[in-house]
């Protein structure tokens, strides 16, 4: 809430200032804070709504809200980067007047408002995607402020105006590489990929591993939400002498130590258990 306070009070500077001064920078860079701004205010949305309770439709409840919220955040960056590139690319050939002094200082204003509001979300940001959604919104709108104010100070002391328009392209391409692994990282937990962290190849091993295991199949890792990894499996036994609840707990001790799992469904089997799914 404090960060969505800073950022909306200078996103209106900032914008105000860039019309007065005639630079597509410091009015980008303003895009970028209202941007910003619902990027945040849907985090917190999100992170609210998430903690909702299950219901017999969604038995996760709303956790998956927060990796919606990050992806959706991921999409918006993209396009604010996409349009500046091309405002900027229309500016290049003939670039306006643009006053270097107002855009470097703004821009100084607009880089300590996202260092502040960078570090009250960096804790949080690095084991929650919405939220670190929220901290690439901020840092990325950094490296636009910073290039504003390299942009300002071009054109303050050497009259270079093409530089308001290479410093927005710049920081464009960095804005939409950020946004491109933000709208991945959202997408391998939607799909339900495998944690980028973990390797199936060794959760198997580990389990095959133990004496009482004949093999190991429909094993599957997902991510319900940030933090929250879930596994599912089918484990053979050798006979019927080790199907027993103290396996499970073995199993269970195996993947919390090892791999930090904790949300689990084991299923044993005998080797003449028959199902009609297909295994992995």
């Amino acid at each position: 809430m404090i960060v969505l306070f800073l950022t909306g009070i200078y996103m209106v500077v900032e914008f105000s200032v860039g019309l007065w001064a005639n630079s597509l920078a410091l009015i980008a860079d303003a895009g970028h804070m209202l941007i910003d701004v619902g990027a945040i205010g849907l985090a917190l949305f999100a992170a609210w709504f998430s903690t909702q309770t299950a219901s017999p439709q969604k038995t996760y409840g709303y956790q998956r809200m927060e990796i919606l919220a990050a992806f959706i955040n991921g999409i918006f960056l993209a396009l604010v980067a996409i349009y500046v590139i091309v405002e900027a690319v229309q500016r290049f050939n003939d670039p306006p007047d643009v006053k270097g002094g107002a855009l470097m200082w703004v821009a100084t204003g607009g880089l300590l408002i996202n260092l502040v509001s960078a570090g009250i979300l960096f804790t949080a940001g690095q084991s929650n995607i919405n939220i670190r959604g929220a901290l690439m919104h901020v840092i990325s709108d950094s490296i636009g402020s910073l290039g504003a104010i390299l942009a300002g100070f071009f054109i303050l002391y050497f009259g270079f105006n093409k530089a308001d328009p290479i410093f927005s392209i710049v920081i464009a391409v960095l804005v939409l590489i950020n946004a491109w692994k933000l709208i991945l990282e959202a997408m391998n937990v939607l799909l339900e990929a495998c944690p980028v962290h973990l390797n199936v190849a060794d959760i198997r091993s580990a389990l095959t591993d133990l004496h009482e295991i004949r093999a190991v199949h429909d094993l599957h890792v997902w991510t319900i939400t940030s933090g929250k990894d879930a596994l599912s499996v089918h484990i053979v036994v050798d006979d019927i002498i080790h199907y027993t609840p103290d396996l499970v707990v073995k199993i269970q001790q195996i993947l919390k130590e090892r791999f930090n799992l904790t949300h689990l469904t084991i299923q044993l089997e005998t080797p003449d258990f028959v199902e009609d799914d297909i295994h992995f």
